[in-house]
């Protein structure tokens, strides 16, 4: 049977220079389905577009807390404003969770908050195995966004997956995201693969994109994040 080329990524948070470059990346690896993993919007300064991007590009959807919150009752008129009713609607209506099976393994599809707490890669697997079981079935690996950080970690319970993200990514600052090759929808083993997808973009263009938006909110966290991976936004 045919393998399928599954492309998973989220976080884009308004930065449209790395969302072009991992565009860019798109084109020459021509994934058969691309899956948004939320956070499309928030932090960065072009949330509009990274919302209108998303909509386009991705044929598969989940919302990520900064979608909700900023949909729902977050004060965030800077980005509320960018967006309209029509986007903000949008971003309310996305599902929390999805499924997806690949080589006879049935993951379990999610940003992390606000289903889960944000998993990170090196938890304990007493605090990362219940959540392999959820929606009254035992699941063979959990995919999500959140951390910002990609990684692939094999558990008693099953995989333990993180796409990384595409606009504002924490340690190296690039663009990062999932590629899952192997076949869909099958019930039986069989190979499978997991990449992550690593992209450099122009972090000093998207710098000069956030100071043309003097009222961005935490501006100078976001330039200092795009820049350096370090996360600055303490208390939020």
């Amino acid at each position: 049977m045919k393998k399928t080329k599954i492309l998973l990524l989220g976080d884009l948070h308004g930065n449209m220079t790395a969302t072009l470059a991992m565009e860019r990346q798109m084109q020459d690896m021509e994934p058969d389905e691309v899956w948004f993993l939320g956070d499309a919007v928030g932090k960065g300064p072009e949330n509009a577009r990274a919302c209108d991007w998303v909509r386009e590009h991705c044929q598969y959807f989940v919302g990520g807390n900064w979608d909700y919150g900023i949909a729902g009752d977050w004060q965030a008129e800077f980005y509320q404003k960018q967006l309209g009713e029509e986007r903000l609607r949008w971003l309310r209506e996305l599902p929390t969770e999805l499924e997806l099976t690949v080589s006879g393994i049935c993951f379990r599809v999610f940003h992390g908050r606000p289903v889960t707490p944000q998993f990170q890669g090196f938890d304990e697997e007493s605090v990362l195995a219940p959540h392999f079981h959820a929606n009254g079935k035992t699941y063979g690996g959990l995919i999500s966004a959140d951390t910002h950080r990609p990684y692939i970690r094999t558990l008693q319970n099953g995989y333990l997956i993180n796409t990384g993200s595409v606009g504002n990514s924490h340690g190296v600052p690039k663009a990062h995201a999932l590629l899952i090759e192997g076949i869909k929808n099958s019930p039986t083993e069989a190979p499978i693969t997991f990449s992550v997808i690593s992209v450099p973009y122009d972090n000093e263009a998207e710098v000069a994109a956030a100071r043309r938006y003097p009222d961005l909110p935490r501006q100078e966290a976001y330039i200092s994040e795009i820049r350096t991976g370090v996360y600055s936004r303490w208390g939020m």
